[in-house]
């Protein structure tokens, strides 16, 4: 009997805990997509140019990408429950700041400590899944729907924030944020604390260097349109950018535990696997800006058309996502990961032979398309790149993958909002946006068929040497 009740215990702890991580990933990726139909009532409210717009994506994109692989890091030093809670409480603070935020300057500050607090709870949240399911067959299943959860919340997103400032006003999607938060502070609460807590270097060098390289690459893309790109400031930009790269790599060549251990990319398969969610990620996030600001500046749609508008297009990235698997199936590895980027580059074509205010209706079908690749690349990326390290380093490499994807997503902001700044009139922009588009798919899928082609040669290779090896053994 008191075995049955301690099982009992446990399948409510570990449901507790499901439903507690399955919240937080759905606020992070939530305020990634819902800030997209709130920048037109932002600028109008705060003022700002396109590149303050830009920052507002950003500043949180930016910093939840640089201190991903760090909030794993403390996640083993200081206990999963421990930082995943300080993530949570972080979290709120900063959305109640968002909506309190008196100017761009402020908002932008607080963003970006949004960014913190996700970069926290996602690399603690699987850690806590992973305790609370033993079991490979469940957690397969938890980790399911902690991804399910992220999904509906990239879909829901844009419409989600079209409703709130429709009955409300901005704000409202900040605020909002703060009772999920509380609730999951308290399911969090029930599960125990972390038993042995495991003593990991803290790479401070690294990561003051890619968060340097990151950020000033960004300035760069964002600012060079306003200050010019032969100006002293955005010049210096770059070479500090460059340069921070180039440090970030050399010291984590020479860390004994780096945070992001560059043996991973020796596999051909796991650095295309980081290549095809990174350009994946610039391509979706950097027309999702585009789109908004086509669609509520251009157009002059409200936030609420806007988040219908955006329906077809995020809705299809969360069927994409539960699809994916069945595609890679019949397609197999290679196949479906290029014929997702042809579906991105059909829908950039698309968009371009329609130009900028054509009818919604006639824009579904190009979203469609750009909506079901971005759902079917990340899952088809992550299962081969996971296959290439060892158990013992997954958390590290998912952290790795996660972060090319916020990475990519910041660059595509930035990017693409240069476009706008720097070209005029905004057709031109878009143009060049979807150009742009459809070039950066042509060379993932190409960096993605000649990876696996490569890949399966040397395969072939071992196992016919194996082969041959066995063979001389047995004659001997």
């Amino acid at each position: 009997m008191p075995r049955l009740e301690h099982n009992i215990r446990d399948a409510r702890i570990a449901r507790q805990a499901l439903a507690a991580t399955s919240m937080s990933y759905t606020l992070v990726l939530l305020d990634a997509s819902i800030v997209n139909v709130a920048l037109e009532s932002i600028g109008a409210t705060l003022g700002g140019s396109i590149a303050g717009l830009q920052w507002v994506v950003n500043a949180y994109t930016l910093s939840f990408a640089s201190l991903l692989l760090t909030g794993g890091t403390l996640g083993d030093r200081l206990g999963a429950r421990n930082v995943y809670t300080a993530g949570l409480a972080l979290f709120a603070f900063a959305s109640a700041l968002c909506g309190f935020a008196p100017n761009l300057l402020m908002l932008c500050c607080a963003r970006a400590l949004q960014g913190v607090g996700s970069a926290l709870l996602v690399p603690c949240s699987l850690s806590l899944i992973n305790r609370a399911y033993p079991e490979p067959a469940a957690r397969a299943s938890a980790i399911g729907v902690w991804m399910g959860c992220g999904g509906i919340a990239m879909a829901a997103g844009p419409l989600i924030g079209g409703l709130l400032i429709h009955w409300f006003n901005w704000r409202s999607i900040f605020f909002v944020n703060i009772p999920i938060v509380l609730i999951g502070i308290v399911l969090t609460r029930s599960i125990t604390r972390d038993g042995a807590v495991r003593s990991r270097h803290f790479d401070v060098a690294g990561q003051v260097a890619v968060a340097i390289a990151l950020a000033s690459l960004i300035a760069v893309l964002i600012e060079g349109a306003s200050h010019g790109w032969r100006s002293t400031l955005i010049q210096l930009g770059a070479v500090a950018s460059f340069t921070s790269w180039l440090a970030f790599l050399i010291i984590e060549k020479r860390q004994t535990e780096p945070m992001l251990p560059l043996g991973f990319f020796k596999s051909a398969v796991f650095s295309a696997s980081t290549v095809v969610s990174l350009t994946s990620a610039l391509i979706f996030y950097g027309l999702l800006f585009t789109f908004s600001i086509e669609y509520q500046t251009l157009r002059g749609e409200s936030p609420l058309r806007t988040g219908l508008a955006f329906l077809p297009l995020t809705a299809m990235v969360a069927l994409g996502g539960l699809c994916s698997s069945r595609v890679v199936r019949l397609c197999g590895t290679r196949g479906s990961m290029c014929a997702a980027f042809v579906l991105y580059i059909a829908g950039a074509l698309g968009m371009l032979a329609l130009g900028p205010g054509a009818s919604g209706w006639l824009a579904v079908a190009p979203m469609l398309a750009i909506g079901l690749a971005a759902g079917i690349v990340s899952p088809a990326a992550t299962a081969p790149a996971m296959s290439t390290v060892a158990s013992e380093r997954a958390g590290v490499a998912a952290a790795t993958l996660n972060a090319a994807r916020q990475g990519g997503a910041a660059v595509g902001v930035a990017l693409f909002g240069g476009f706008i700044s720097a070209l005029h009139p905004f057709e031109a922009a878009m143009r060049m946006a979807l150009i742009t588009a459809s070039v950066i798919a042509m060379f993932a899928a190409l960096v993605w068929w000649i990876a696996l082609r490569h890949a399966r040669i040397r395969n072939d290779a071992k196992t016919k040497t194996q082969r041959q090896t066995n063979r001389q053994v047995e004659q001997a």
